[in-house]
Order: structure tokens, then C-alpha cells, then sequence
């Protein structure tokens, strides 16, 4: 009985801020950069020997069991109180492959979600994947496909790699892959919450390696594909409602997001058929989901297309949206003080990133 009374009470709330007091059915959306979840093995095919017992991180099964530990009780915990279930969906990065999310899934405080899992190996230089997880019970995928993003690196790049190069190998300097920025694929399901019919989109956008400015056009170029997948989906269903979500490594206010993929930041400037970003205000507000040098930026984002937006909930619509930053994420001392938890030498924690959310809510 006591199960049941808290079930009810994990699906069911009252919202008075519409006008008067109404039920609401809610799920959570999440993404989280689980910042390196690596396992202890060594994969000749990945470029992870630092991740290893004899790796630079001294990455020990220990260690492993503890990261597991640290991000089940985060994914647990996104979303409350409004909701005390723990998200619906959970988009992750920094993933190496599919054996981790499996491992994650079965420690306990997420072993009774029940969560199905949708990976893909991606052609990243360190074997990082994008993922979703789902609660099995509320969300039946119809199909999911990895979109291969390809960027060749501009001339300057090109150039400043082939003076470092010391091979005589002819063959392999005039492969075009060779010019090929290789990044996370972008991960795309659609399925059914309950009865609607929902697309995600989850990402992991090429990073600030090598200057902000040097490689913007390679995150202009995801946020294009984005664009495109979109695109294609509203051709199929103009109401077709769509969810991109990741760790974007650009704020909401740059090129990638504001001119490629075209987001805005208030509800009253999406047109037909565009998206609306909930985390520009928020970044405008000074808030952050990861910080370098003492500077916050939001570069975990979740986008939704016009459709989510619309003010009848009937069915499921965007409620609003949140960060996730508890105190035990924090760091509480030291050179990095207020920064995210994340791993060290002396500690394992949790990530250099701070989880993002929404909810979804349709009246009952």
C-alpha cells in the first residue's frame, strides 16, 4: 500500500500557478555529462589507457565501483522535489561504451526504474559515446539511429598538424580522412511517452580544444545537422515535437545555437516550427553548469521545438526548466572551490559538469 500511495504521489501534482489548482501528470527530462565513465579495461580499439589500474589515473576497480555509485545518486535524485521520480529520460556523454551504461542502470538506487538503454559506438579519438537511458514502463522506442557528423578541420589546422608530422607515409597524409574532425555522433530516437509520440535528439558537440573562436565553425556545423534532423521530422509532422539535448561546449548566446540551430530565448519569439531555449535566461542570470577560470558558462542545454511550447495541456508541453546543482556536487574547499566535484587524484566525484533538466506535464 505504501507503494502505491507513493506512486501516486510521484505522477500526480497540483499546479496553481495556471489559474485554478489542476492535476498534472509530469515526467523529467535530463542530461548529465557523466565526465569520463570509463571501465577498468583496457580496449585496443579506444584511446583510453589512462583509465586503466596502470593508466595516469590509477583507475581502479574501486574508483570505477564509486563513480558508479556517485552518478546513480545524482540520476536518481534530478527533479525533486516537483517530481520524486526519477527522470523519465536521461541523455549522458562522455560514455565509453555500452558495458558501463549497463553496469549504471543495475546499481541500486536505479535498479527499480527499470531503464533501457540506447547507445552507439561513435568514431571519437578517446571512444566517448552519447546515450540514452529510458524508464522502460513509460517510454517505447520505435527507432533510434546514430547521425554521423562530419567536419573537415579547417586549412589553418591542417596546416599547423602537418608541420608537427614526422611519417614518411605518403598514403595516409592524402587521405581525406585525414582532414576529418572526428566527434560524437548525434543520437536520434523517437518513441512513444505513453501515447504521444516524442523525438530526442542527444549530443555531445565538438569541443573548445585548440581556442574558442578556431573551432566555433565545427560547432556551427552541429548545430547545422541539428538544424536538418529537425527539419526533416517537421516535414513528416509540422506538430512533431522534438528534444535536443547535450553538452553543447558553446553557451546558449553563440553562433552554434543562436544562427545554425536557431534558438531563442523567449517563448513569445519562437515562430512556427522553431525552438525555444529555456537556458538563455538563466545564463543571462549568471548561472553555470561547469566553470574555467572562475567564468560559469551553460554549455548542458535542453532545446524544444515550438510544438512543446504551445499553451494547451491536454498533452504533453514544457512546464519549465532547472539546474541541477545540490551541495554535495559542489566543491568545497580549495584552488577550485564552488566549482563542480569532479574526479582528482585524492577523490573520486562526480563530474565537471552540473546536470540540466525539464519537465513535461499534461493535465490529467
Amino acid at each position: 500500500m505504501r507503494i502505491i500511495f507513493r506512486m501516486c504521489l510521484i505522477f500526480c501534482f497540483s499546479v496553481s500557478s495556471f489559474g485554478q489548482s489542476k492535476k498534472y501528470v509530469i515526467h523529467t527530462v535530463a542530461f548529465y555529462n557523466f565526465e569520463n565513465l570509463f571501465d577498468t579495461v583496457d580496449d585496443i580499439y579506444t584511446n583510453d589507457d589512462e583509465w586503466t589500474p596502470t593508466g595516469a589515473q590509477n583507475w581502479t576497480q574501486e574508483k570505477y565501483n564509486q563513480k558508479l555509485l556517485n552518478l546513480s545518486k545524482v540520476l536518481s535524485e534530478i527533479g525533486t522535489p516537483e517530481n520524486s521520480n526519477a527522470p523519465t529520460f536521461i541523455g549522458g556523454s562522455e560514455i565509453e561504451n555500452r558495458g558501463v551504461l549497463e553496469d549504471l542502470i543495475k546499481e541500486p538506487k536505479l535498479l527499480s526504474f527499470d531503464y533501457g538503454i540506447i547507445h552507439f559506438d561513435s568514431p571519437d579519438k578517446r571512444g566517448i559515446d552519447v546515450a540514452l537511458l529510458y524508464q522502460k514502463k513509460f517510454f517505447k522506442p520505435t527507432s533510434f539511429s546514430n547521425i554521423p557528423l562530419y567536419i573537415l578541420k579547417n586549412k589553418n589546422a591542417v596546416a599547423e598538424e602537418k608541420k608537427e608530422e614526422e611519417t614518411t607515409d605518403e598514403e595516409v597524409e592524402i587521405k581525406i580522412e585525414n582532414n576529418r574532425v572526428f566527434t560524437r555522433d548525434q543520437l536520434l530516437i523517437t518513441g512513444f511517452l505513453e501515447s504521444e509520440e516524442i523525438h530526442i535528439i542527444v549530443n555531445h558537440w565538438p569541443s573548445r580544444s585548440g581556442g574558442e573562436k578556431a573551432t566555433s565553425e565545427y560547432r556551427e556545423a552541429a548545430g547545422k545537422l541539428n538544424r536538418k534532423i529537425i527539419d526533416s521530422l517537421q516535414q513528416l509532422n509540422p506538430n512533431a515535437k522534438v528534444i535536443t539535448m547535450g553538452d553543447l561546449n558553446d553557451g546558449p548566446y553563440n553562433r552554434s545555437l543562436k544562427i545554425a540551430l536557431g534558438a531563442k530565448a523567449k517563448k513569445t519569439e519562437v515562430r512556427e516550427l522553431g525552438t525555444f531555449n529555456p537556458f538563455e535566461e538563466m545564463a543571462k542570470r549568471g548561472m553555470g553548469t561547469t566553470a574555467f577560470r572562475d567564468s560559469w558558462d551553460i554549455f548542458d542545454q535542453i532545446i524544444i521545438t515550438e510544438s512543446l511550447i504551445k499553451p494547451d495541456f491536454t498533452t504533453y508541453k514544457f512546464w519549465k526548466a532547472g539546474i541541477f546543482n545540490k551541495p554535495y556536487l559542489i566543491q568545497n574547499s580549495g584552488q577550485y572551490k564552488g566549482y563542480p566535484l569532479r574526479h582528482s587524484t585524492t577523490e573520486v566525484g562526480f563530474s565537471d559538469h552540473f546536470p540540466v533538466y525539464i519537465y513535461l506535464i499534461k493535465e490529467k
